[in-house]
């Protein structure tokens, strides 16, 4: 990711982060959802514009990077209803413990990112890349702070006030779509978490803390070696991706930024289970049914089923295909060990501003 990119929306943990937890809405809200902000009608163009944005279909990069919001406010609309309807409400992997189930799990890495920060009751803490604020409601409770999370898209905000409300955490816990003055948090927040780091370290207080769970490209992975470009490219298109940058340049990227004591490690190298385990087409779990190979049939042809009677916009399953694509890009590259989810790190902010 790069240091002057402000990251919107999915990536949680968490940006674009990708494993969620198991509180999961049925099969009648997803036909109620998909599509987000946009029209029923619109869906289907929206789906064929954010395939030719990509590599992967054709696109070029460049094009991506120059329409990077346009391309990821359309692809949150077309995909947020498949996220929570398939993994819950936060958006991201974690490290795994044998005998520990992926809601276990999820919970576990939002609680040690809390200490991690340090953080204490009352304090503001500031989410970017919140996605539906699944990490926020759990970090807030956990921690007694109070939380704002970044997202500049629509869709995403509103149904995450929605969640706040219905968890009891609305009066300490919002969202804005932008870090500026108007939304009232530059220089006024205690902690970070994820997001674009240039303007992440613009609002943080000097002296206070940024962590992050970032998707990367690791020493193992080769530019040249077609199979890993494949890989890759599958990820960026399955995601909402304009590009995914390797470790190395993740932490030039901290230190351009302005960020100081810098603490960094691929947390997948030493989990008990394979964080790509979910994804795995030997593997079965009823917790975690929807995400299965198995599952995966279920619902493609469940939502072929609904958009042949009307009840989901046309294009649904053709935009669902977009994350098949994308768990498939994301076990062999896990299989392969070219790719981490759960690159972690933990900076401070000098105590003179950052530039």
């Amino acid at each position: 990711m790069e240091a002057d990119n402000l990251c919107p929306g999915g990536c949680d943990v968490f940006a674009c982060n990708f494993c969620w937890e198991m509180s999961n809405p049925g099969a009648l809200d997803l036909a109620a959802t998909v599509g987000g902000m946009m029209e029923k009608e619109e869906v289907f163009s929206a789906v064929e514009k954010y395939e030719k944005y990509h590599g992967y279909c054709g696109g070029e990069e460049k094009e991506r990077k120059d329409n990077y919001s346009d391309m990821v406010n359309k692809y949150y609309d077309l995909v947020t209803s498949f996220y929570e309807y398939g993994w819950g409400e936060s958006f991201h992997f974690a490290p795994r413990w044998k005998e520990e189930s992926l809601k276990e799990s999820i919970k576990r890495y939002e609680h040690f990112l809390a200490l991690q920060l340090g953080l204490k009751p009352g304090q503001k803490v500031l989410d970017v890349g919140c996605g539906i604020g699944g990490p926020l409601r759990e970090i807030a409770r956990f921690s007694m702070t109070s939380i704002t999370g970044v997202n500049n898209n629509e869709f995403q905000i509103t149904r995450g006030k929605e969640l706040n409300r219905k968890a009891g955490v609305d009066k300490t816990c919002d969202f804005v779509k932008e870090l500026n003055r108007k939304a009232g948090v530059d220089k006024t927040c205690d902690f970070v978490k994820v997001g674009c780091y240039k303007e992440i370290c613009r609002v943080l207080k000097p002296g206070h803390f940024f962590a992050a769970s970032e998707w990367c490209m690791t020493d193992s992975f080769h530019p040249k070696n077609k199979e890993h470009q494949t890989m890759k490219e599958a990820i960026e298109f399955g995601n909402g991706l304009p590009d995914i940058r390797t470790t190395g340049q993740c932490l030039e990227a901290l230190k351009q930024a302005g960020f100081e004591d810098i603490w960094a490690k691929d947390l997948t190298e030493e989990s008990p289970l394979p964080w790509y385990l979910p994804f795995d087409n030997c593997q079965f779990s009823l917790s975690s049914f929807r995400v299965t190979a198995v599952g995966r049939f279920v619902t493609r042809n469940m939502l072929m089923a609904l958009e042949y009677v009307g009840l989901v916009p046309k294009g649904s399953q053709r935009g669902q295909a977009f994350l098949e694509k994308g768990a498939d890009g994301l076990l062999e590259a896990g299989r392969k060990g070219i790719f981490t989810p759960n690159y972690f790190f933990l900076v401070r902010k000098p105590r003179l501003d950052c530039q």
